[in-house]
């Protein structure tokens, strides 16, 4: 006999295994892409590092935030093969998806550089304004330096949630799914998909490009007016 206190618990032995073979259908699905590229670490690295010289002599590193970050390397044309190819892949990414890209250019709205000192970090943000694609490119990679971290974009699922069965693999359930990263890693993901740094515990720093892209109008190849009559 149950208390007043303690109900009754109707259905609390775990059911039996169903041996059906379901139909899975993935529904708006969640995508993060990556690809070694090293040939382009030595040209990038040398624009960054005259960069991050230039940012160094503005101040002192923050105790708080210990981070060096650039101004925009953007217009340097020695990375006009790194710029060619990442603006190139994001345009295949978003064709890929099922974009009508065939009306859209892809646009740089930022590229910089970031040197992430002993126990900095990225706080968990998405960019907005316009941005489409955002991504990294991973230049100094020391042991035990920060990890990328992609958080799961359905606030609903994440509030309502169960207990992830093992935190160390990415499945439906994860709320978060960690990389490592290593030099030469290109990465990309859809801007609307919140990213952060876990902190960096070498005493190295840590060094990599952040990018996003936007797209614009491509233009329209001129039509002949038609004959009145």
């Amino acid at each position: 006999m149950c208390s007043a206190n303690q109900p009754e618990i109707v259905g609390a032995a775990p059911p039996a295994p169903v041996q059906d073979q379901l139909e899975p259908y993935y529904c708006f699905p969640t995508t993060v892409y990556s690809i070694d590229k090293p040939e382009f670490i030595k040209p990038v690295k040398e624009v960054a590092v005259e960069a991050l010289k230039k940012s160094k002599s503005n101040g002192k590193l923050d105790e708080i935030y210990p981070v060096y970050m650039t101004e925009s390397l953007i217009p340097d044309p020695r990375i006009d093969d790194f710029a060619n190819y990442v603006s190139a892949t994001a345009w295949n990414i978003l064709k890929s998806q099922g974009y009508a890209m065939n009306m859209f250019l892809p646009m740089f709205t930022e590229l910089w550089c970031q040197e992430h000192h002993k126990h900095s970090s990225m706080e968990q943000h998405v960019h907005g304004y316009g941005a489409q694609m955002v991504g990294f490119y991973f230049l100094d990679c020391p042991e035990n330096c920060s990890k990328v971290v992609f958080h799961d974009p359905k606030a609903g699922k994440v509030q309502s949630g169960l207990p992830e069965e093992n935190m160390s693999m990415a499945t439906p359930a994860s709320n978060m799914v960690f990389f490592d990263p290593k030099p030469g890693m290109l990465m990309f993901a859809n801007s609307w998909l919140a990213h952060s740094f876990t902190r960096n515990a070498s005493d190295k720093p840590m060094r990599f490009i952040h990018f996003n892209l936007s797209v614009q109008l491509a233009p329209q190849q001129a039509v002949a007016p038609a004959e009145v009559i």
